[in-house]
């Protein structure tokens, strides 16, 4: 039987593109045994399905993962591209956190947009987080992400995602307004893809992407566009886990007192020490033990 990779999933239905060169997607269902079992296919996933004489399919199996993402859904992703604007709506450093937890539990590389650029009156402007561009820059690359600010103005920032994305199977994220849709139409003219306006009542954009496909680049790889949002939650992350998402704890973790430290209340917790020493941005490990707490809520209601 073929192998292919599922490109869109679309009601339903889940757009295979096989194997060989040239071939048109095939529009498949899914067996019903991936249901029992508690399994949904991705967009992102390769998979063996069989043919029919009406010519569409249907995915037999489901082959293994290398990632997997819950929000957006998709799988098999290399790179995370987040788009934060810096204005219009707000540059919300707590979802952006909350993104990376998403990325690194999932052991998937991620690279930070700050998008409208254009719309800044000074880059050293303060922004509604407290920070300036220079100061948000200083704190992530020194964990270790790539910043790339955008502008689709100017085309700043646009010929480096472009370069950065090839001949990967990359997902670009964030929430709704910020340029992703944008971005893409910059990056690959012939995508056309819609675009949405800020609501100024809400502070934030109109969802114009409703639903993950991959689309293919002209120099190898995959980019997908993802539906918008504003929550994310911890369902698949456990206490005991989050402290592994936040890179710079890794090399202050090992020296605490107690083995299993949360680093939220616990004597010699080097963690602790080291925000207190500046070492740890203060916004970072505030955002930890908001994310903790909620990840603690969630089971008490279970």
């Amino acid at each position: 039987m073929p192998e292919g990779l599922i490109i869109k999933a679309l009601s339903g239905y889940y757009y295979v593109l096989p194997d060989a060169p040239g071939a048109d997607s095939v529009q498949c269902r899914a067996r019903g045994v991936f249901k029992i079992k508690g399994i949904m296919p991705l967009v992102g996933d390769r998979v063996i399905y069989e043919t029919e004489e009406s010519g569409e399919g249907t995915v037999v199996q489901i082959l293994p993962r290398t990632s997997e993402l819950i929000r957006p859904p998709i799988s098999n992703v290399n790179l995370a591209v987040l788009i934060f604007s810096l204005v219009e709506p707000d540059l919300n450093l707590t979802l952006l956190d909350k993104f990376l937890v998403h990325t690194e539990s999932s052991g998937v590389d991620a690279v930070i947009c700050l998008s409208k650029l254009d719309l800044l009156e000074s880059e050293d402007r303060v922004l509604s987080c407290g920070f300036t561009i220079a100061e948000i820059r200083s704190v992530y690359e020194q964990i270790g992400y790539e910043i790339i600010p955008v502008s689709i103005k100017t085309k700043e920032g646009v010929q480096r995602v472009r370069d950065r994305i090839q001949g990967s199977i990359s997902v670009f994220a964030g929430q709704s307004g910020v340029g992703k849709s944008s971005l893409l139409n910059a990056i690959m003219p012939r995508l056309q893809l819609e675009t949405g306006s800020i609501s100024m009542r809400l502070g934030r954009g109109k969802h114009t992407t409703r639903h993950v496909e991959l689309l293919p680049l002209e120099k190898g790889g995959f980019v997908a566009d993802s539906p918008g949002f504003s929550q994310l939650d911890f369902m698949q992350i456990e206490a005991e886990e989050l402290g592994k998402s936040f890179r710079e704890f890794g090399s202050f973790a090992s020296d605490c007192k107690f083995r299993g430290c949360l680093h939220a209340q616990e004597p010699g917790c080097a963690v602790i020490r080291a925000k207190q020493e500046g070492r740890i941005a203060g916004h970072r490990y505030a955002n930890y033990l908001q994310f903790l707490q909620e990840i603690k809520d969630r089971k008490r209601r279970y």
